[in-house]
């Protein structure tokens, strides 16, 4: 079996850009259209076999062009599909809007992802067997997310929990005692600590960091965009800084981030090196548009510079 399991969503995404987020009411003029498969769960899938990762994935898509499309994708990285299933109705989408400095604003409609229940992951025999890492999010069901957290760390998955889009109330307990490593970024940190969203500096993100070991997950990494991370354990903190890049989308840049964390990992890598291949490989997607189209090749993070 795969040593990197994926259990989430699979969106089409249908990005429009502009030169600025329109706000409410308004309409404005955008420059390009495109379409490109996405997902959170799809995304670090997809991510993590580029980068040479043994791959596998559990999720569902529709009865449409869009979930033909968007397991085609994966396969063709050499992501295992099998437990991506179809089911009737339409696939997920996301309606994306990027802004030409790199900023974006999402809605996702989630389609067949909301089929996917706890009982099909306990059905789904095997799909942690043999695994080492185990990559969640919350774009499908939190009962789903929650069976997928237990079922792997009961057969000694390394389990890590990438907390968006970010919870509109507390995360179960039985889930968040079940994650290894909480992936949070700068917003959803500050939500999962009970405050108000917004840019953190590195002691802020610390804070809330030690906040958030406290309720279960065993390690804490804060993503901070351009500043790179913050890694958390009870051993200690330290800030692993990101390459300096002109930022064109951060469309999945945490994907990426999660995916390049997971293979490194599985690589046998300790936290500190896997932050610093991580950071890496986000910072290298937010130099070009897309989801799974922004995400790098081994060969594009082993040629890229070594200082941030």
């Amino acid at each position: 079996m795969a040593k990197i399991a994926v259990v989430g969503s699979l969106n089409m995404d249908l990005v429009a850009v502009a030169p600025r987020i329109p706000v409410a009411g308004e309409t404005i003029s955008g420059s390009n259209f495109f379409s490109v498969p996405g997902g959170k769960g799809a995304n670090q899938a997809y991510a993590a076999a580029r980068l040479g990762g043994d791959t596998a994935m559990m999720g569902r898509v529709g009865d449409d062009d869009f979930g033909r499309a968007m397991r085609a994708n994966l396969a063709s990285v050499g992501c295992d599909v099998a437990s991506v299933r179809t089911v009737s109705g339409p696939s997920g989408v996301a309606l994306i809007f990027v802004a030409e400095n790199g900023a974006n604003c999402i809605v996702v409609a989630p389609g067949a992802n909301h089929q996917i229940c706890a009982a099909d992951v306990s059905e789904d025999v095997g799909f942690f067997d043999g695994c080492q890492v185990a990559l969640l999010q919350l774009e499908t069901p939190l009962d789903a997310v929650t069976a997928a957290a237990v079922a792997a760390k009961q057969r000694g998955v390394r389990v890590i929990l990438d907390p968006a889009p970010a919870p509109e109330a507390a995360l179960p307990a039985e889930l968040l005692e079940a994650v290894d490593i909480l992936t949070p970024n700068e917003s959803e940190a500050a939500l999962l600590a009970g405050l108000t969203p917004g840019p953190l500096s590195a002691q802020q993100a610390g804070e809330i960091a030690r906040a958030l070991l406290a309720k279960g997950p065993r390690t804490v990494i804060v993503k901070l965009g351009e500043q790179g991370c913050l890694l958390a354990s009870g051993g200690g903190q330290r800030l692993i800084p990101a390459p300096r890049v002109k930022a064109l989308d951060s469309t999945a840049a945490g994907d990426v981030f999660n995916a390049a964390l997971a293979v490194a990992l599985s690589e046998g890598s300790d936290l500190t090196g896997a932050c610093q291949f991580a950071v890496k490989a986000g910072a290298i997607s937010v130099t070009r548009m897309g989801a799974q189209s922004s995400a790098p090749s081994r060969a594009e993070i082993a040629e890229w510079p070594t200082t941030p």
